[in-house]
């Protein structure tokens, strides 16, 4: 399986922090002669008006007075590798911050291709942060970091200006860590929880926040296993008047969604829960009284709900975990509205999805498992004709030959969503035809994934190699920024990449490639490469060692189960002595080499790495 099966949001973004343009290593500034510090303030009113991190990092290269100001006047962080910079060099370049986003650990992380404790700490950052930014940082965004308690804890206590934190594919911390948060924080507005690994420390959380009116705008906590106490959600929903946008977990079932509904008429953005109906209680208690009523009545009322929130601004609709077909119906009323939905986790049949789209004619972005088979993608592409972004996620992992899901369902989206920019695809089989028709339908696509369940498959009715198909792609989607590629695929694939992937800056590869040659032309022909990611293929060191003009340009470099050995990885360790070239090893065997991680770094190799983990 490729490795993109991911469903929160990964955006392809330019290093800041982590570039040798975004922070530099130079002297301390000495202060300006009086006329420089005259031109400095005008440039100062100018750079306020520069809000792109590229156009950022080019301003700070013009001269050491640009470098200077572009770095006081900067507010917004962002960080693509923690260990590109240390957390003292970036808070000491940048002083006056009120927005950082950190990424951790490799994407691979979240297919299980990293040892135990590999890293990406937050601890140090929480440090920094709370001490540089103590009086300014209001937003903080990670991303596959390693968080704790204490480091919620710490952030909480020394951070009076804190408002928004969104975590996404984190793990350390549990429901102490967030009950702290959200009791210390008193402007809090933003908590989102988005694919966390939360751990359950028996602490009603929700309970923790303020009493009297919240400034909560968002909360999510649809990936939190553990019950919540659904009476003291209710209660600061009622207390939070500028919600938009709320997104349950699986334990709060259609009796307390319609509640929070009733209760919530603002939102913009809503995650269901279950979508079933509660258990029942198995004992009465004193200070809680669910009112008793059927299906049918039950129905009506969640019915009644949703047409009221048809009325106001509800425009996102996802969650519907454990979800009972029959209550379905009453979200039609809200579809017409929708831009965005989500049933990635909806294991419904094609008839009720089926009848869900229909109703659903401004629709933008679509998540949805496999079990909407072709002819459910067939009405997404009749009846969707404004859909940007289309992801299909496999209701389970299996590698037959035949899939609910195939070329059938591509073609059909080609030719009915014209408009599409980002599509993830996940099937067993596949065709050159529908890709190519993919490529002719949406020219203007700029991600697209395909993934191909099992190892070197051919297009499916001809038994010829998918390079054709990939080829189509990265010539005709002329905006095409992210790529991932599977299924069998020769030295001609990877040449069409290297010819025509001009503006490709991420690529994925799992279970494909020929030869070395393969990697070598994506290497000398992608000038705007980013990010190479690859698994489970034949590239080895002649491979990786043809890359090495490159690599100081690049963020990273990403290898496992490849060909790759220990003598091969030290050559491009010694050509490239600021690059940092971390193994993972394989117990058994000296020369063998399980992964390999390279990426560039101010500060040097890092100290925080498992016994696993080797730095060359």
């Amino acid at each position: 399986m490729n490795g993109d099966q991911e469903r929160s949001e990964d955006d392809d973004m330019d290093t800041t922090a982590g570039s040798n343009r975004g922070i530099r290593s130079s002297p301390p500034d000495s202060p300006p002669p009086f006329s420089d510090r005259v031109l400095e303030n005008v440039l100062e009113n100018v750079l306020h008006f520069l809000t792109s991190r590229r156009d950022r990092n080019s301003a700070s290269l013009v001269c050491k007075s640009w470098h200077r100001v572009e770095a006081l006047t900067r507010t917004d962080l962002f960080i693509g590798n923690c260990y590109a910079v240390s957390p003292n060099r970036a808070v000491d370049r940048f002083r006056h911050v009120r927005s950082v986003s950190l990424k951790g650990k490799p994407r691979f992380a979240d297919f299980n291709l990293l040892p135990h404790g590999w890293g990406a700490h937050f601890g140090p950052w929480a440090f920094a942060f709370a001490a540089a930014y103590h009086s300014s940082l209001e937003k903080l965004c990670l991303k596959r970091m390693s968080v704790t308690d204490d480091d919620l804890s710490l952030l909480a206590h020394s951070l009076p200006s804190f408002r928004e934190l969104v975590l996404v594919c984190c793990d350390g911390f549990g429901t102490s860590g967030l009950a702290v948060l959200a009791a210390k924080c008193k402007n809090l507005r933003v908590l989102d929880l988005i694919e966390d690994a939360v751990e359950d420390d028996e602490v009603d959380w929700i309970s923790c926040f303020p009493d009297g009116q919240t400034h909560l705008e968002s909360l999510i906590f649809d990936c939190v296993e553990c019950p919540i106490n659904l009476e003291a959600l209710e209660r600061l929903v009622i207390r939070s008047p500028n919600l938009r946008r709320l997104r349950l977990n699986h334990h709060v079932s259609v009796t307390h969604l319609r509640r929070l509904m009733v209760r919530a008429p603002r939102l913009t953005d809503l995650g269901t829960g279950s979508f079933n109906s509660p258990p029942p209680p198995t004992h009465a208690t004193a200070d809680v009284v669910i009112p008793i009523v059927d299906e049918d009545q039950e129905l009506d009322l969640l019915r009644s709900a949703f047409a009221a929130a048809a009325s106001s601004s509800l425009v996102c609709l996802s969650g519907f975990h454990d979800v009972r077909p029959e209550y379905l119906p009453a979200v039609y009323p809200v579809c017409q509205n929708l831009t965005s939905l989500n049933l990635s986790y909806a294991g419904i049949g094609t008839e009720q999805l089926r009848s869900i789209i229909l109703h659903c004619h401004k629709l933008q972005n679509f998540w949805v498992l496999d079990s909407v088979r072709d002819e459910g993608l067939q009405a997404v592409a009749a009846t969707c004709k404004d859909l940007r972004e289309l992801r299909v996620f496999p209701l389970e992992a299996c590698e037959a030959r035949e899939g609910p899901v195939s070329e059938v369902g591509l073609a059909a989206i080609a030719e009915g969503c014209r408009k599409l920019r980002s599509i993830l695809y996940f099937c067993q089989c596949m065709t050159n035809a529908a890709v190519v028709a993919m490529s002719k339908g949406c020219p203007d696509l700029a991600v697209f994934r395909l993934c191909i369940m099992g190892r070197h498959r051919p297009d499916c009715v001809t038994g010829e190699p998918m390079d054709e198909g990939f080829g189509a792609i990265v010539q005709n989607c002329q905006s095409l920024s992210r790529l991932a590629v599977s299924g069998l695929l020769t030295d001609r694939a990877f040449g069409y990449i290297g010819k025509y992937g001009k503006s490709v800056r991420t690529l994925s590869v799992a279970f494909a490639g020929d030869s070395d040659a393969g990697l070598t032309y994506v290497l000398e022909g992608c000038p705007r490469l980013q990010k190479l990611e690859i698994r489970d293929s034949p590239f080895g060191d002649p491979a990786v060692l043809s890359g090495v003009a490159r690599y100081y340009n690049m963020r990273f470099l990403w290898m496992s189960s490849c060909s790759l050995s220990m003598s091969g990885c030290s050559e491009v360790a010694r050509r490239l002595p600021r690059l940092v070239v971390e193994i993972i090893r394989d117990e058994g065997e000296d020369e063998a080499v399980v992964g390999l991680y390279m990426y560039r770094s101010l500060d040097g190799p890092r100290s925080d790495t498992p016994p696993l983990v080797q730095i060359l």
